[in-house]
């Protein structure tokens, strides 16, 4: 296990009244930088409660904690305080990938140590710990002598608002989280309206008035909020359900048709509920919080897996120029299509690829009746040759990316599981995009539920095991799991580029991915897969389109964070085009985040370092309005001259009547370099930044 670099950790342990006074803040945490308080507290009715102070300003009003449960009384009130204890960490670890090489972990805990006053003397401990970007906390239920095991139907975690705050928030979907971003007053939010049985690819459900988490608030003072969970592990997903009278929040965990949320033995602990404050939207991004609340990598290296790029027969299905099963008109999974990848690969020193199709089952794909294990994980359709593409791959340097869709059959694809992951292994296969589209199998569960959690650890574990690294698609979503787990290198959990290809909605507005990195990336690394440069999708999708320039297009490598980024579009739309050139240098591993300057659902300008290198790259796109940013370089070197190439939009270019127009500029650039950039509507720019004699050499 990688050891951390501890710089200090102080403990000191309080032992406080067993009686304490009723309506009286009873402890009080703070951040290392005193700027966030939290004070926890008995109610009248000894409920334990709770509220969070920012530079003085109360964020989060008296909120209550507790829980509601099976066959027994509720975890709620009548509870007196034993102990209370506090402490220090400060320490700093390295990423095996992601987004920075070291991260730091500073915060101080609190520890409440509860016992009820009933004969049963149940206990319960409340555990905070306070950074300086936001706090996390979560129950910890001991080893006690009247509780072994408990039923969870509710958990009553309170969020109490002090305002009515703009939200960027997605309905409380126990299956999806593929939602546009609805951006409106807390007061406003009305998730019930996008629950329409039957009209998505998946199943979905919609329970009550709730939006899934991470939820990102500003307040009228500036404020940015930001409410998510972290460690999720063996316990259900959290939607937040909303009172939008009240201004309140409250944990709805996700349950199935028996209405059960949770089963655990005891002892044991939940996941961290987060909340991240700041005051620069920028902020968010670069936060760790929610890493740092995971636990310590349980390996120290993955020579197996290395951050790429990578091409892939995909988006030939979702625009018709190919089909997923042999039975179909065009049948795209065949060894002769797959080795053109590989050369268009390996000819532009892209490392991956996958194909999607390969396997037996996909011609019963859309038959849900009978959808219960057609899915084959082993065996290739007539036209694909698996062992010669590995092999093939391999003499060029191209690493086969294996695709298993479940269909949501949890049970037949755990039946395969141990095959399915052994022929991986064998050919010497390192990584497998897994999906999940569709009805939970067995039926009652949905996809953010427990059962449907712990099957995702199940898969992460069995990556351990044999060296596969996993891309979840239909996911649960990212709550800082890779730091424990690093084969969970990326997850979709997002409304995708494909819904471009095939939504009768209009597809994603440009608003769509400068919210995106505010709110389901807080989570972790998500799979858009950008850079489709047939952005018109002339002549295959008359009625569709994408919604940006292609300029927009190429800054989503560096806006987007993923570990492992596709290159999607055919072959033919990306030959003898120039703007290839910085998907080919962009990093995909990086030293050093910033985001430079950022407001949601306007823009978004991200600069991130190359790991290994002194190469910098910056991404930058703005929603349907077009604007001019001026952007300071001063993050770079001061004693490095450097050249920038400009992969930006022409003064003419617009996301609907000219998306792919765009110019390439070069020049010499420093730390005291400011750039204008003109970005248009729908628009981006994207520059590569290398020192001047890397670029000379």
């Amino acid at each position: 296990m990688r050891a951390p670099i501890v710089k200090s950790i102080i403990c000191i342990i309080f032992l406080v009244s067993c009686t304490p006074k009723k309506n009286s803040i009873e402890t009080t945490v703070v951040s290392p930088d005193g700027h966030i308080k939290v004070d926890f507290f008995l109610s009248d009715q000894n409920e334990p409660s709770y509220l969070v102070q920012y530079k003085k300003e109360k964020l989060i009003d008296s909120s209550k904690l507790g829980f509601e449960l099976k066959d027994a009384l509720p975890l709620s009130k009548n509870f007196k305080i034993l102990n209370v204890q506090k402490s220090t960490t400060d320490e700093t670890w390295s990423m095996i990938w992601g987004e920075d090489a070291q991260v730091r972990n500073h915060y101080n805990t609190l520890k409440v140590v509860l016992e009820e006053h009933s004969e049963l003397k149940r206990k319960l401990n409340i555990i905070f710990k306070v950074y300086n970007d936001g706090l996390g906390f979560r129950y910890e239920f001991p080893e006690q002598k009247n509780l072994d095991h408990i039923v969870i139907t509710d958990e009553n975690t309170e969020f109490n608002l002090v305002g009515d705050h703009k939200v960027w928030w997605i309905p409380g979907d126990w299956d999806i989280y593929e939602y546009l971003y609805n951006t409106t007053k807390f007061s406003e939010i009305d998730a019930l309206k996008y629950y329409k049985p039957g009209t998505h690819l998946g199943q979905t459900y919609i329970p009550e008035n709730a939006v899934n988490t991470p939820v990102t608030m500003k307040t009228d003072s500036g404020v940015y909020l930001s409410f998510h969970e972290a460690d999720l592990t063996d316990y259900a997903g959290m939607t937040l359900a909303v009172d939008t009278l009240k201004l309140k929040m409250k944990s709805a965990l996700v349950g199935n048709k028996q209405n059960i949320k949770v089963i655990q033995e005891i002892p044991f602990e939940t996941p961290w509920r987060t909340i991240q404050i700041t005051d620069r939207a920028g902020d968010l991004i670069e936060s760790k919080l929610i890493l740092n609340l995971n636990d310590p990598s349980v390996i120290d290296s993955m020579p197996y897996f290395k951050p790429m790029k990578y091409v892939g027969i995909w988006w030939d299905m979702h625009i018709g120029t190919g089909n997923w099963d042999y039975s179909g008109k065009y049948h795209a999974a065949n060894t002769v299509y797959a080795k053109k990848m590989i050369d268009f690969a390996e000819a532009h020193n892209f490392q991956g690829m996958l194909v999607e199709g390969w396997n037996t089952g996909w011609e019963k794909w859309w038959d849900k009746k009978n959808k219960k294990e057609h899915f084959d994980f082993v065996t290739p359709y007539p036209d694909y040759n698996l062992e010669e593409v590995v092999r093939y791959g391999k003499s060029k340097g191209v690493e086969l990316i294996m695709h298993h869709e479940t269909s949501a059959d949890i049970i037949g694809y755990e039946k395969q599981l141990d095959t399915a992951f052994a022929l991986m292994q064998s050919l010497d296969i390192h990584s497998v995009k897994t999906g999940y589209v569709g009805r939970i199998i067995p039926e009652g569960e949905y996809h953010h539920g427990q059962y449907m959690v712990n099957h995702y650890q199940k898969v992460l574990d069995k990556g351990l095991e044999t060296q596969v690294a996993i891309n979840a698609h239909e996911p649960i979503k990212a709550t800082g799991k890779r730091r424990t787990y690093p084969v969970a290198i990326a997850r979709e959990g997002v409304r995708g580029q494909e819904y471009n290809a095939w939504s009768n909605d209009g597809g994603n507005p440009p608003e769509h991915l400068t919210i995106v990195p505010f709110t389901r990336m807080l989570g972790g690394p998500i799979d858009y897969t950008p850079g489709i440069f047939n952005t018109s999708l002339n002549p295959y999708k008359e009625h569709n389109q994408i919604n940006t320039t292609l300029a927009h297009q190429l800054a989503l490598y560096v806006v987007l964070y993923s570990p492992v980024q596709m290159v999607p579009d055919l072959i033919k739309h990306y030959e003898n085009n120039p703007a290839l050139q910085f998907i080919e240098d962009v990093g995909v591993d990086w030293n050093k985040t910033k985001v430079l300057d950022a407001e949601i659902g306007d823009f978004i300008t991200v600069a991130r370092q190359e790991k290994g290198t002194q190469n910098w790259f910056l991404g930058t796109i703005t929603d349907e309005n077009k604007r001019t940013l001026k952007v300071t370089l001063d993050f770079l070197d001061s004693d490095r001259t450097y050249i920038a190439k400009l992969y930006k939009d022409t003064s003419d270019a617009h996301y609907l009547n000219n998306p792919e127009a765009y110019q390439i500029e070069e020049q010499e650039v420093d730390s005291k370099t400011v750039l204008e950039l003109y970005l248009a509507a729908g628009g981006g720019c994207a520059i590569s930044i290398m020192p001047k004699n890397n670029v000379n050499e």
